[in-house]
């Protein structure tokens, strides 16, 4: 595409336009990047006219770390009989959601391996706990790739399992477990998980049944451009059918101690990330809020991905093992938060899983 046709991207895009595939993988590759920077923040705030950012006080702790899916891209996971495999009794994951509480968490997201020795009463008694024991303590929990695994265990329809931990109190689904929603990629990263249709199915039924979950991308390891754009048309459809997804977390990928770590040619820079970030403000035109990662691509990259079209810090991390077994850890307070978003220009506010202000500073 020519400059004119740049310009008539930015065009389309500040009169409400949707952008075509095409237009995105343009804005991904060749715009110029404080120019695609610019364009994100600017419809950014038209629909978010506040210089508010939000943050959430939250934990990541993890339930089991057995796993029989064999992710080429996982650190965490080991099979059965490891020695250091792992499964929490209810009791023990909720002494992790009471020391999360402790330290002022409104959001626990828990998440675990693909276990088929776990009945979904195991789930559900997580779920009903925790609601029943820490009022103010939303349980996030479980990935789509978790819920099949409930399903195939229990012998449920997807339908059921998430039906069933509704009436236990759940109401939001974390969107962890799509990497990249391309079938291409999926069957080279994680074969026994299921193509792109899992995924978008589990979302699409907790949707139906009035669940809110977010949606994600890992990035930066065997995807090509093309894959990032469709991923983002998944998202952007889904989105328009059930109008389910409350914000978008794209983070890249950590190859350490993966098999993947050999096979990786190429990182994903800070100015990758920075593309598509403001690229996923510009796409997902129906999508309420991005989030950008201090935790993933660190903090002064976290910071300036707030003038890229993000409006959201993400989390505290009280807890987090999964990027921690790549040997890559990243750690803050509430008070570091609140200092780095102030840095950054903008008014810190508090927010629940939902996105409903808690306090501003």
């Amino acid at each position: 595409m020519s400059t004119a046709c740049s310009e008539g991207i930015a065009d389309k895009v500040r009169a409400g336009g949707r952008l075509t595939r095409e237009e995105g993988l343009w804005l991904l590759q060749e715009s110029e990047l404080l120019d695609l920077g610019e364009l994100a923040n600017a419809v950014r705030f038209r629909l978010h006219p506040e210089p508010v950012v939000t943050f959430v006080i939250d934990s990541n702790p993890n339930y089991t770390n057995i796993c029989k899916t064999d992710c080429v891209f996982c650190a965490f996971y080991r099979k059965p009989g490891d020695k250091d495999a792992y499964t929490l009794t209810v009791e023990q994951v909720m002494e992790k959601v009471q020391r999360a509480a402790d330290l002022g968490a409104t959001t626990v997201l828990l998440q675990g391996g693909h276990n088929k020795e776990l009945p979904l009463e195991y789930y559900t008694s997580l779920v009903r706990e925790t609601r029943r024991r820490f009022p103010n303590v939303t349980p996030h929990f479980f990935t789509a790739s978790e819920i099949h695994t409930m399903a195939e265990v229990s012998g449920l329809p997807l339908q059921e399992v998430l039906g069933r931990l509704k009436e236990a109190g759940q109401l939001t689904l974390p969107g962890g477990g799509a990497e990249i929603l391309s079938d291409r990629i999926r069957r080279r990263l994680a074969p026994k998980k299921g193509g792109v249709e899992s995924w978008l199915t589990v979302h699409r039924e907790a949707h139906r049944l009035g669940f809110k979950s977010t949606a994600t991308m890992m990035m930066g390891h065997i995807e090509e451009d093309e894959d990032i754009l469709e991923h983002l048309e998944h998202v952007r459809s889904l989105q328009d059918e059930t109008g389910g997804f409350t914000a978008f977390v794209p983070w890249s990928f950590k190859p350490g101690n993966t098999p993947l770590e050999k096979h990786i040619t190429r990182h994903a820079l800070p100015t990758k990330y920075l593309r598509v970030i403001a690229l996923s403000r510009l796409y997902l035109d129906n999508v309420p809020h991005v989030q950008a990662s201090w935790f993933s691509e660190g903090k002064k990259t976290g910071q300036v991905a707030l003038h890229f079209g993000a409006d959201d810090f993400g989390g505290t991390l009280f807890e987090e093992n999964v990027h921690a077994a790549t040997s890559f850890v990243n750690k803050t307070t509430v008070e570091e938060i609140v200092t780095l978003i102030r840095e950054s220009g903008f008014q810190p506010a508090q927010r629940t899983t939902l996105y409903e202000t808690i306090r501003r500073w």
